[in-house]
């Protein structure tokens, strides 16, 4: 997961490939909150693992329940079956709707002495018609602060007069009925308990879900249209003991909205998890996208989508069943052949942001005209000349930097810059990675900076501090070197010239990955091996064998992947990759390098003097200056560094610096 202050995407081409997809959220919270309801133990498959499902097993612990967890995935739950819940407890539910609004009711009516919070955010989420409809069966629920806002106080219950039937309203969120319904088996042992609706009940495919999965453990509800539930008197929770948790279908409109954009009937964007089998309600996001165009196959379990219609066909959508994955269309509609209009879509004003509001400026960041009302939405499309780069800002929206992303297809190869990527943490950790899977970014579009330099310069340990703050891959050319030196030593062969192309080979036929700071050669972490000075020596002479650099080039320059790379060296800026966005040379006297390199050392137990090493360092300098593959300078167009009185905090701000200068961002950091 990218935790970085902001990701910045190239220009992207093309897209294609299989992406398997996480729990559905929407799923996921409703059976850990049925499973914990329930008596015995509930085996929940594929779980969706995420900021949202991690607040409620957090809760589900702290209000006694057993949380077992098999593996990242698999957890087995055991229910409170009919005993009180922990008391006193206090709940931090940060952003998760689905967690707050389920486990509000429950608790009320179970009764005790609860507290529940959340992020700034939930607590500016209504949740008074919720309130308010417990209130009508005598459950204690006061606000902590605000009037008809989280946090919450819950209490025991006053003696219990339920009145049937009991109203809540439908035209703010359908959580406030789940929530009622996940919570009225607990009521029903003094008869049926009725729901009536007032207003338009929006959002109807989550309360299929939410109906779905009561009959799954044993609650079955009868309904009249969409106005009137009932939940019949002696209903109980049943564990089904084992239950899948299909893939999410919001998450998937990314995926469908890929592939209508980029991806090719020979290639299309395959889609593992959900499909036509789907209970979730925005698996009609389909049906809108086949309406703008795209091909789509839907199977059972899996859909695979491609382009069809170019540009896609402008749209007007009553969004009412497709509320989350309906903001992807707003993105999609850029790329419309007119003017499109989503409609009903109030709900959107009371998720995680006020997402009309934040979809309407952050389209016209990028160039587009869009105009807002209540609960519509309309996009005009952008012509190729008028598409901006553009910096988002996510409003610590999952939904907002995924939908985004797709901006970087634009057909003007403009880079798109998304602040707070982590925030997709909330229901899709590993999105940005799983969308650098399946497409392919324009020629040459992907960034890099390089960091050049003699030996002990410090340019390993700035390349790697900036790929992590850039969310960058990172080359330490050096390794590779340093891995032909090992290879060779572990083959019996000597350092030396008659064996060049002896080493070559070995170099060709490197068998390397790295992991962080492991490096692995043929499945073997041999970081400590590298790092000793006999190797550091012989890696010296090899670089300097035009065999062995023309060996290891083109494995260089494979490291060029998306979203972008850090590289450091001796010639990544004037041999490997000469296109860099940026180049760096870093400069230092041989006796302030030497001296660092010596307290290096002494401090992992080398024994040596501050003579030795210089006049070692001195040795290599004169050697990789004078040879005669890709000798030791900087690049024509290299930025000259001198950190000999820099920390290595600051020569990471001052190259960072340089780096705004050469995007089209401008100061988006400092205004967001």
């Amino acid at each position: 997961m990218y935790t970085t202050e902001f990701l910045d995407l190239p220009p992207l081409r093309s897209a294609g490939g299989t992406v398997q997809l996480p729990g559905s959220k929407s799923i996921s919270n409703r059976v850990l909150l049925l499973a914990a309801l329930s008596a015995g133990t509930t085996r929940i498959r594929d779980l969706l693992d995420s900021d949202d499902t991690r607040v409620m097993l957090d809760a589900l612990r702290t209000l006694g329940c057993g949380v077992e967890a098999e593996d990242a995935h698999t957890v087995r739950v055991t229910g409170l079956g009919g005993q009180a819940p922990r008391s006193p407890a206090k709940l931090f539910l940060g952003n998760a709707g689905t967690a707050m609004r389920p486990l509000t009711a429950a608790l009320a009516v179970l009764g005790g002495d609860f507290e529940l919070s959340g992020v700034p955010r939930m607590h500016e989420r209504p949740i008074a018609d919720l309130v308010d409809a417990l209130r009508q069966i005598g459950c204690s629920v006061e606000y902590l602060g605000q009037e008809g806002y989280p946090p919450l106080r819950i209490g025991r219950p006053r003696a219990r007069q339920v009145q049937q039937p009991i109203r809540v309203r439908g035209d703010v969120s359908s959580q406030f009925l789940t929530a009622l319904l996940l919570a009225a088996p607990l009521l029903s042992t003094e008869g049926d308990v009725v729901f009536e609706v007032t207003g338009t009940l929006i959002s109807r495919p989550y309360i299929e879900i939410t109906l779905n999965l009561l009959e799954r453990f044993g609650v079955q509800v009868r309904r009249e249209g969409w106005s009137r539930f009932t939940v019949p008197a002696a209903s109980a929770y049943r564990t089904p003991g084992e239950i899948h948790v299909e893939a999410d279908a919001s998450s998937a409109s990314y995926f469908i909205a890929l592939g209508a954009i980029a991806a090719t009937a020979e290639r299309p964007v395959h889609i593992q998890g959900v499909g036509a089998a789907s209970i979730q309600g925005d698996i009609r996001f389909v049906d809108a996208a086949r309406l703008m165009g795209a091909q789509v196959e839907s199977g059972p379990n899996d859909l695979r989508v491609s382009r069809g219609a170019w540009p896609l066909r402008s749209i007007d959508l009553d969004c009412i069943a497709i509320p989350d994955a309906a903001m992807t269309l707003a993105v999609l509609a850029l790329f419309a052949d007119g003017h499109s209009t989503l409609r009903n879509i109030g709900s959107w004003r009371v998720k995680e942001t006020d997402r009309i509001a934040a979809m309407a400026q952050e389209l016209r960041r990028l160039g587009a005209r869009v105009e807002e009302g209540a609960d519509l939405l309309r996009v005009h499309p952008l012509a190729e000349e008028a598409w901006r780069a553009a910096c988002i800002r996510t409003y610590d929206d999952h939904r907002m930097a995924m939908c985004f992303s797709l901006a970087a297809f634009n057909p003007a190869a403009q880079p798109v810059r998304i602040l707070d990527p982590k925030c997709v943490a909330k229901t899709f950790p590993d999105y940005f990675e799983t969308l650098f899977q399946v497409v392919e970014a324009q020629p040459g579009a992907i960034p890099v900076l390089c960091i050049d330099g003699p030996t002990a310069s410090g340019k390993g340990t700035l390349a790697a501090a900036l790929a992590e703050r850039l969310g960058y891959h990172w080359l330490d050319s050096g390794a590779l070197y340093r891995l032909t030196a090992l290879a060779a030593q572990r083959a019996g062969l000597a350092v030396e010239e008659a064996q060049t192309e002896a080493i070559a080979a070995l170099a060709r036929a490197l068998d390397v990955e790295f992991q962080g700071e492991r490096v692995l050669l043929r499945g073997e972490d041999v970081s400590a091996d590298l790092r000793t000075e006999a190797i550091g020596r012989d890696a010296s002479k090899v670089a300097a064998w035009p065999a062995v650099r023309a060996a290891l080039l083109q494995l260089q320059r494979d490291f060029r992947r998306l979203p972008g790379l850090v590289a450091d060296g001796r010639d990544m800026g004037t041999v490997v990759f000469p296109d860099a966005t940026l180049k760096v040379f870093l400069t230092a006297s041989a006796e302030q390098r030497a001296e660092r390199r010596y307290k290096q050392l002494i401090s992992k137990g080398v024994s040596t003097t501050l003579d030795a090493v210089l006049a070692d360092l001195q040795a290599r300098d004169a050697r990789d200056m004078s040879r005669s593959a890709a000798p030791l300078k900087p690049a024509d167009d290299a930025l000259l560094l001198d950190n000999s009185t820099l920390t290595v905090e600051a020569s990471v701000e001052r190259v960072l610096a340089w780096w705004q200068e050469r995007l089209p961002f401008g100061d988006c950091l400092a205004a967001s």
